[in-house]
């Protein structure tokens, strides 16, 4: 049987840590290999140590049958290897040969020969079927064309083996699918592909073969065609998981927060935000989800007071408060899950226990007069470390020594622990293992029958379609469409995240 990647007996330390710890992995020739495993099971690093970019410790690799020392990215792309990252690296204002040839610009008589440049990128797009226009600027394609233009940079470059992380994150599932009809067109010229996801879904629908990292260790290997989603679980996590569509009582409570024609702009001045119009009832779970970059972040800035409102109306609970403060609003019922809780969720350089006091530090009985009360905080702080089972030493332990998973969970216990009438919650399960994201929807779950506002923002369609009573989908700052979770499909999603409504889909007038 020939190999195109043999990793052999791998380990890889930082320090005290073994991200890896004796990792064999074999993909075959011609194969869509895919690689899972939560987060902080090694994935990354052995992905690293492939590409050249870290230096194992211990163990062998070779590619296609010849042993070789991978001491840089540049001797993992002259033995054909190419990597295509989750977050691109693309420069908006360069045309699509520009960009696929930069660094190593076709030159004749000493100028750059661009007409050579899109010549070469018409004929590899035409081969490979990706269907680029080569003289488009960047800054004017989608992000599924975005990433057609990384895969022909590869490719340029000589790839046969093509390492691709996390490549469907910001895709509609038409975009999904078109990108494994790519890569199994690769396949069938005898190319090598190994793809990483969370998405277990698709790397059931699209990989020959599975292998499972776990704690830095493989668990197994196995073709796809002998394992279910739910196996696939079990061996990530070591036991069984829900993701199932959670049941519910219908809402019916009043509304709680109400955005009417809202308008805003961007950093540079630019309308980002176009009418919009949200209503999200008590005891209600209304779900927003779009390719990022099409107004959720916005969204949830101007509903939390973090950017102001150019147009429209706000209320929370009954009160304006369109362009009001952050701790104005907060006081009037808001609870906020950021999408980046580096930058607005935690101060990492604190205890767990000041993160929980957060929000708090004006209130009874968390203060006294004036004074925190720090035996209260900490007891708290205890209580909530055990409730949504945050892996650290204690509740005095500094937020920058934990994963992002449980910086994460340091958030949401923070948020839902404040009994809120309304709550904004923005990628809830960023960065956070499989296992975890079963508790977190669970208690998105309790607050929602617990008779809570809830606006849920996702790139994730099937946490979406697991978790919302509505689903309104945005494209180019606009809500283009409201559907029932318990009736649409992910196509008519899709399509309407593509900004083309489909014959099924209730268009928002």
């Amino acid at each position: 049987m020939t190999y195109a990647i043999e990793m052999q007996a791998i380990t890889k330390r930082f320090g005290t840590l073994a991200a890896n710890k004796d990792v064999t992995f074999s993909v075959r020739r011609g194969e869509i290999h895919a690689l899972v495993g939560e987060n902080g099971a090694g994935k990354t690093t052995l992905m690293n140590v492939l590409f050249g970019l870290h230096q194992p410790d211990e163990g062998v690799l070779a590619i296609n049958g010849r042993t070789v020392k991978m001491d840089s990215p540049r001797t993992a792309i002259a033995l054909g290897l190419g990597m295509v990252h989750q977050h691109f690296k693309l420069v908006p204002s360069l045309t699509v040969a520009e960009n696929i040839f930069l660094g190593m610009e076709m030159t004749r008589n000493g100028l750059i020969d661009r007409k050579a440049q899109s010549a070469k990128v018409a004929e590899l797009s035409s081969a490979f079927g990706l269907h680029v226009d080569p003289e488009r600027r960047v800054m004017d394609l989608s992000v599924g064309i975005e990433q057609r233009v990384e895969i022909l940079k590869v490719l340029v470059r000589g790839a046969e083996i093509i390492i691709l992380d996390e490549p469907t994150a910001v895709l509609t599932p038409q975009e999904s699918r078109d990108l494994f009809r790519i890569l199994r067109s690769f396949t069938e010229k005898g190319m090598t592909v190994v793809f990483i996801s969370h998405h277990l879904t698709e790397v059931m629908e699209v990989s020959d073969t599975v292998t499972v990292l776990r704690d830095g260790q493989v668990v197994g290997t196995k073709p796809t065609r002998e394992l279910t989603e739910d196996e696939l679980v079990r061996m990530m996590v070591g036991r069984d998981v829900s993701f199932a569509r959670r049941e519910r009582q219908p809402a019916n409570g009043g509304t709680v927060l109400n955005l009417s024609e809202v308008c805003a702009r961007d950093d540079r001045g630019l309308p980002t935000l176009r009418d919009v119009s949200v209503e999200v009832r008590a005891g209600e779970i209304v779900g927003v989800v779009g390719v990022d970059g099409n107004g959720q972040t916005e969204l949830a800035e101007v509903i939390s007071g973090l950017r102001p409102v150019s147009y429209g109306t706000i209320s929370l609970a009954g009160t304006a408060l369109e362009n009001a403060d952050p701790l104005t609003i907060r006081k009037s019922g808001l609870s906020h899950v950021p999408g980046n809780r580096l930058a607005r969720g935690v101060d990492a350089s604190a205890s767990i226990a000041s993160n929980i006091l957060m929000g708090r530090h004006q209130t009874a009985p968390w203060v006294r007069r004036g004074i925190v009360r720090w035996s209260y905080v900490r007891e708290q702080a205890g209580k909530l470390i055990r409730q949504f089972e945050i892996r650290a030493s204690s509740e005095r332990a500094l937020v920058k020594t934990l994963s992002g998973g449980n910086m994460q969970k340091v958030v949401l216990a923070r948020e839902f622990s404040q009994n809120m009438p309304f709550l904004l919650i923005d990628q809830p399960t960023r960065g956070v293992d499989i296992g975890a994201m079963e508790g977190i929807h669970d208690e998105i779950m309790r607050q929602r029958n617990s008779g809570a506002a809830i606006l849920l923002i996702s790139v994730q369609l099937d946490e979406i379609l697991k978790l919302a009573d509505r689903i309104l989908v945005m494209f180019g700052g606009r809500i283009v469409g409201e559907v029932d979770p318990e009736s649409t499909t992910e196509d008519e999603i899709g399509f309407l995240m593509a900004g083309r409504a489909s014959s099924e889909a209730k268009v928002a007038s």
